[in-house]
């Protein structure tokens, strides 16, 4: 049977459940709900859209461009929150695992994108050995056009106060603001071929829709 983000990540809420103070726990899960409940999905990008032209740094250095990224083929953007973020650190491996290398076969391209800066993000990285390339959305430019952005609701920014912690600190972006998980695929025209957003950060893409819309991308291509 084939690993599925959900049952990862359905393993990481039962660990929290098993250890966390039962406090901090319904912080957290209240956050989730309560995005799911408010989220607006016709604010979010969709499959029509027209994307705009990007300039993201890399965390290795250079820039990652829309030209770049669809010279050869669909890009395939993957939005995550920040190097530190636990469910990040178990998506981006498994995206490498189970995505990249059929990406890489059909000719597309494939970046992880945060707001957090190039200098902290690099960490998730090389945690991982990841060979797609991380690039930094600076002031969550791109994520606010792609209309996927959240900010700590009134209980979690009081908890991270307690414990000292300010996201905006973490991320250098100096805001609470971050990018809800969301691939968004874009075609070799600049269109957004595929796009799909999770207000609730621990239910994120699996890799075979992102998958098969490449696919149906390379055979339009052929044509």
């Amino acid at each position: 049977m084939s690993e599925t983000l959900k049952d990862l990540l359905g393993a990481l809420h039962a660990e929290r459940v098993a250890t966390w103070d039962p406090k901090a726990l319904q912080v957290n899960i209240d956050q989730r709900r309560r995005l799911v409940d408010t989220a607006d999905p016709s604010a979010w990008v969709k499959a029509g859209d027209e994307s705009p032209d990007f300039s993201l740094p890399e965390v290795d250095g250079g820039e990652v461009t829309l030209a770049s990224l669809t010279a050869n083929g669909p890009a395939v953007l993957i939005f995550f929150r920040f190097a530190g973020c636990p469910a990040c650190n178990i998506a981006l491996p498994y995206y490498a695992r189970n995505l990249w290398p059929e990406l890489k076969a059909l000719g597309a391209s494939l970046v992880a994108v945060s707001p957090q800066v190039p200098e902290r993000l690099v960490e998730i990285k090389r945690r991982h050995g990841l060979d797609f390339q991380v690039a930094s959305d600076l002031g969550n430019v791109l994520g606010r056009h792609f209309g996927i952005l959240y900010e700590f609701d009134d209980a979690s920014k009081a908890a991270a106060a307690a414990k000292g912690a300010f996201i905006g600190d973490t991320t250098g972006t100096g805001t609470w603001e971050l990018p809800q998980p969301a691939v968004v695929i874009i075609d070799r025209d600049g269109a957004i071929a595929y796009a799909d957003v999770s207000p609730d950060w621990l239910v994120r893409t699996e890799a075979e829709p992102i998958l098969a819309a490449v696919r149906e991308l390379a055979l339009v291509a052929a044509d």
